[in-house]
């Protein structure tokens, strides 16, 4: 019922409940002289910034560069570019900005990845929403593959019925996104090859601290095989918490790659909401030579951004010396 209700939740709280309440406590703090036109003012500018968060920020894209050495990495990787994106949400995009989806495919094809990751959130609440969306996706080239696994919205999270019409709508989400090209890891594996060397590429179900989140991940089932022979892996999961609770203490694997917070979608002077929930919640974060990157994401539920863009990252893989 929230993530149905959301947009519409923030746009009386953007646009009608917060420049009210600014207006009042101007009236009420302020001085007779200039309390009515500060609190004008002040509910204006508010109004101003949803307004610029709804359109031209949430219209903004970057792309992010950045590397991640180990040397654990074969060397035949050196260089080894991979593209992350996540929480692309495409309901919102489809519904209120529908060239931004063209916008995203063209940025991550311009960058020749040798391959392509997605970590969750391509719908909002319903399979039927990324229908629209299948042939845009289908676009997306990248060598050694697409691949991709779900986020907490990607289940039946949010959505009312039975048992078994939620874990029917489950599969249908799977297909579709199958459908779009995806190599879909649920709890799985792939290798990928490089003459005689190989690094794995691994994808877990979303698992979260919080209790009202997906925990279908499974860090050994996901590795189910390898018998540590592999000497790096990428590990794909879209909720960031995960990292330090499941993947840090049960396996090698060297970076981990989510997504899930969206930057807060909102940041002053560095400062976002999120860091108020998350420990890691944008950019790469250490733990030792180990590493996770959390994406701000290339959409969100509420098509809002402000100061904090949607984002594809550029990842490029070096061998440590």
């Amino acid at each position: 019922m929230i993530a149905r209700l959301a947009i519409p939740l923030f746009l009386f709280v953007g646009f009608i409940l917060l420049p009210a309440l600014v207006f009042l406590l101007s009236r009420w703090l302020l001085p007779k002289r200039y309390r009515q036109l500060v609190g004008i003012v002040l509910a204006a500018f508010i109004i101003g910034l949803v307004g610029y968060g709804l359109t031209a920020g949430f219209r903004q894209m970057k792309v992010e560069y950045i590397e991640y050495a180990s040397a654990d990495l074969p060397a035949v990787f050196d260089g080894y570019r991979i593209v992350l994106f996540s929480d692309v949400h495409v309901a919102s995009l489809t519904d209120f900005h529908e060239p931004l989806v063209q916008q995203l495919i063209d940025s991550i094809n311009a960058q020749a990845p040798d391959m392509i990751a997605f970590v969750g959130d391509m719908q909002n609440v319903q399979p039927e929403e990324l229908i629209p969306s299948m042939l845009f996706f289908r676009q997306l080239y990248a060598p050694d593959g697409v691949f991709a696994v779900l986020g907490n919205h990607d289940y039946a999270t949010y959505q009312t019925g039975d048992d078994a019409a939620k874990e029917s709508n489950c599969l249908l989400t799977q297909n579709i996104i199958g459908k779009m090209g995806f190599d879909l890891l649920m709890n799985e594996h792939r290798i990928i090859h490089r003459d005689s060397d190989s690094i794995v590429v691994a994808g877990m179900e979303n698992w979260g601290v919080a209790k009202r989140m997906p925990r279908r991940g499974d860090v050994k089932k996901t590795l189910a095989g390898l018998n540590g022979q592999q000497p790096f892996t990428l590990m794909l999961q879209h909720d960031p918490t995960c990292w330090r609770e499941k993947i840090l203490p049960e396996c090698n694997a060297q970076l981990t790659l989510s997504g899930h917070t969206h930057g807060g979608q909102f940041s002053l002077f560095g400062w976002s909401p999120a860091a108020l929930t998350y420990k890691e919640w944008k950019g790469m974060n250490y733990e030792g030579s180990r590493a996770l990157y959390v994406s701000t994401g290339a959409g969100s539920l509420i098509p809002f951004r402000l100061n904090q863009p949607r984002e594809i990252v550029v990842v490029t893989l070096k061998r440590k010396h």
